[in-house]
């Protein structure tokens, strides 16, 4: 199910950056890069740097007054207009933002015409996954929401049918509202619940309006979730929706924060976890797709110990060369993290817990699991709309 892949990236991405005692830090990009690189993957697949999302593009998502705001807050980092989200504590502005931002974003959307012409079956931007950023002010660490911006401009090109299948911690608030009411893109969004993590949104019961009822499908797992309850409520929800719905590009989003270390949520998911999903997403990109795919990172906070190497197998599985989990990473990388970092590396790409076990939503529910609960809750509200049987 190999492909060409294309893995997009520019070194100027790293520019965006918040300020020091920020958590998104991009030494997590940096240093991702540098480990895709220890591993030949940049030789197995084209490198691309797009160029950055123009005015027109950011409009198909974005409102003109906020881009003026971010170009505004870009220039003058004082004059922020924190009724854009802009300043604020998640997102304060810096010199350059909007430069960088439309940068990140110009990196998806090249992603997603590669992919669509052709060019790629596969293409990755793990800069990207900005999920929150909404049509009128940034929000959660995100000032453009490339991830939209991309589905905008797959179904600009022509496609009817885009599905989105967001894994971070996080709700996919943002990209759920650019198409709450357009019944050519499928939101599906996997994330620790309301209750107790930002954004508070992302309840089963938020399904769509309009055209787009039942375009929209959350998962809210309770916190504290691990690898077994989070694949198991994965191939519960994903598979049979992707199956119904048809699409022409799947588009995923791969938030690293799912994972037990990361600082800033509550689920208990392990680096093999997520491998295991990056590789179904691959597998149903193939079944359901044409093969089209368009990889996002998105959050994660522990910058040294999981995202690089997250991102890295998401990396490996686009490019057709996956890295066995037991694999011991390169001393050049380890060498190169404590200089930029004075931090040690992981030795290996696995948390030890691979291959991971679950079971499978066919083999029965527990209707005192919390896991499960969730898992229902989900699909009596989304399935039907959809002519699926909860």
């Amino acid at each position: 199910m190999s492909g060409r892949a294309q893995l997009m990236w520019d070194e100027a991405v790293t520019g965006y950056d918040f300020g020091r005692d920020h958590p998104m830090d991009p030494v997590r990009l940096e240093l991702t890069r540098k480990l895709v690189g220890a591993f030949g993957l940049d030789r197995q697949m084209e490198v691309v740097a797009a160029k950055p999302a123009g005015e027109s593009t950011l409009r198909l998502v974005h409102r003109e007054d906020y881009i003026d705001a971010v170009k505004a807050a870009s220039a003058d980092p004082e004059a922020a207009d924190g009724a854009y989200g802009l300043g604020t504590v998640d997102d304060p502005a810096f010199a350059g933002m909007h430069e960088v931002s439309a940068l990140i974003a110009g990196q998806s959307v090249g992603a997603a015409e590669a992919v669509w012409r052709g060019d790629a079956d596969h293409a990755v931007n793990f800069a990207g996954g900005l999920h929150h950023a909404m049509p009128g002010g940034a929000s959660g660490f995100c000032v453009y929401n490339d991830a939209s911006l991309a589905i905008a401009r797959l179904l600009e090109l022509g496609a009817e049918r885009v599905a989105y299948v967001d894994v971070d911690v996080h709700h996919g608030d943002g990209v759920q509202a650019a198409f709450w009411e357009d019944p050519r893109v499928l939101t599906i969004s996997l994330h620790e619940h309301p209750r107790t993590l930002f954004p508070q949104t992302g309840w089963p019961q938020e399904t769509g309006a309009g055209d787009g009822e039942g375009a929209a499908v959350n998962v809210a797992l309770p916190a504290g979730t691990g690898d077994a309850g989070w694949l198991r409520a994965f191939h519960a929800v994903v598979p049979e929706l992707l199956a119904e719905f048809r699409p022409q590009v799947l588009v995923s989003q791969h938030g690293a924060d799912t994972h037990f270390e990361d600082p800033l949520a509550h689920l208990a998911v392990s680096l093999d976890a997520q491998r295991a999903v990056q590789v179904a997403c691959h597998e149903l990109a193939h079944e359901h797709a044409g093969g089209k795919w368009v990889a996002l990172g998105g959050g994660g906070y522990a910058v040294v110990e999981v995202v690089p190497r997250s991102w890295t197998h998401l990396v490996a599985i686009a490019a057709g060369r996956p890295v066995a989990p037991e694999t011991m990473i390169p001393d050049e990388w380890r060498q190169q993290v404590y200089a930029r970092t004075r931090q040690p590396g992981p030795y290996r790409m696995t948390d030890g817990r691979w291959p991971v076990s679950w079971a499978s939503w066919d083999e029965g529910y527990d209707p005192a699991d919390r896991v499960d609960q969730a898992v229902l809750a989900t699909r009596r509200a989304a399935f039907p709309l959809r002519g699926l049987l909860p």
